[in-house]
């Protein structure tokens, strides 16, 4: 049995529905269920709508005018003008948007993002279902929202795994057996119904918590990359495929910010020993990088770049040190906020951080801060995370800059560097 995962990119439009819809009839083996994003840069476009929504500028409706356009357009491409019942499927999904939009906002904006913006995935895996139908694949499409079960938290809901892991187990196997699934990522829902999101690209964990409860053979994340490359081609060159990678690799890479796959996601697949495969959908005839357990270590040093970190110094306004009392304070302050930390140093009278420039969210995190600590910050600086580091691959990342902190491992460097 095998998942499939299509990000966004890789739908983006009709002809990449179509190449979709390919990869699907060439690539299934077996059993096969699908998990798609939204379009292209939908996700980006509907959380537009939802804080134009929320500040009441009056642009809300326009913005969301413009997403239903551009989605009309795909279903043109790939249905012609017919009376296919897709596109009053879809019309219907953007009107309860509307009914949102109709009334003055009440509730928080996490909770209106969350009904919002999941539209987008609602959408594109109908679209996609309708076309491959269209083609002539067996398919049920399904709504996540039905089996994948969250807690309140809205844009980083928990999973209450033992009520997914029962639907799942109990509806699935038979839906499978003679038909290919298509479902959404990135979305769940409440014990109330409520729609619920699983974090910023976070329909590779939906793919993996299918892939767990269903105990696939493999999962397939389709990119538009290679496979896993040593470093984001944005920043680097050159790169490298990683053939093969293990889990516990692929879990550091992710945790200091490799975006390739997202940071949950490997877990539940190591816990069941699935195969993730990362491939591409621009070459899906090539292998990718397989990520399993394994025995090879990773040869490859890795290079993992952030910017737009701000690096914070905490220290005591009394005669005390930086204790338990402290640190708990602390991580509750920046759990509270939302923050993650991507690199921290501690003595016995400072605790330093370096995090992401997010915005409003740090700026209201340093004013807690404040009040019971002494505050220093440094602004515009770069995170640079080595893999398997040795000196040539340090010097090779330090022309033009300035180390602000660095720490080092048995296997890890991050060095905090601003430009000379």
């Amino acid at each position: 049995m095998q998942v499939f995962k299509f990000g966004g990119a890789s739908v983006k439009d009709a002809d990449s529905i179509r190449n979709v819809a390919h990869i699907i009839t060439k690539c299934k083996t077996g059993e096969l269920l699908v998990v798609v994003s939204a379009l292209g840069k939908t996700t980006n476009a509907l959380t537009e709508v939802t804080q134009h929504f929320v500040d009441q500028t009056g642009q809300a409706f326009d913005l969301l005018e413009k997403v239903k356009t551009a989605h009309q357009q795909i279903l043109t491409e790939l249905f012609g003008v017919s009376h296919h019942p897709i596109f009053d499927d879809i019309a219907n999904c953007f009107v309860e948007i509307e009914w949102i939009l109709e009334e003055e906002p009440q509730d928080s904006y996490d909770y209106l993002h969350d009904q919002i913006v999941s539209t987008g995935e609602i959408v594109s895996s109908k679209i996609l279902a309708a076309y491959c139908a269209h083609t002539g694949l067996p398919i049920k499409w399904i709504d996540a929202r039905d089996y994948i079960f969250t807690d309140n938290t809205y844009r980083e809901a928990e999973v209450d795994w033992q009520k997914t892991e029962d639907k799942i187990r109990r509806e699935l196997p038979v839906l499978l057996d003679e038909q290919i699934i298509i479902t959404q990522g990135f979305i769940g829902s409440t014990s109330e119904n409520f729609t619920t999101t699983l974090g910023r690209e976070g329909s590779d964990y939906s793919a993996a918590i299918f892939a767990a409860c269903l105990q696939a053979d493999d999962v397939t994340i389709w990119k538009d990359v290679p496979g896993v490359l040593n470093a984001d081609p944005k920043w680097f060159n050159p790169t490298e495929l990683i053939p093969e990678l293990s889990y516990t690799d692929a879990i550091e890479l992710t945790y200091y910010g490799a975006t390739v796959i997202h940071p949950k996601t490997i877990k539940p697949l190591q816990n069941k020993k699935i195969t993730l495969n990362v491939r591409s959908f621009v070459h899906p005839e090539e292998p990718g990088t397989l990520i399993r357990t394994t025995n090879n270590g990773l040869l490859i040093p890795s290079f993992i770049f952030k910017v737009n970190q701000v690096f914070v110094s905490i220290q005591p306004r009394d005669f005390s040190f930086i204790v338990e009392d402290n640190l708990s304070h602390i991580f509750n302050l920046f759990h509270r906020h939302r923050i993650k930390i991507n690199m921290m140093h501690n003595s016995a009278i400072s605790f330093c951080v370096s995090i992401d420039d997010t915005g409003a969210n740090v700026e209201a995190l340093l004013e807690e801060l404040e009040k019971r600590y002494k505050v220093s910050v440094e602004k515009g600086l770069e995170l640079i995370t080595i893999r398997y580091f040795n000196q040539e691959t340090i010097d090779r990342v330090l022309v033009n800059k300035k180390i602000i902190r660095e720490l080092k491992d048995s296997y890890t460097c991050q060095l905090l560097v601003k430009d000379q």
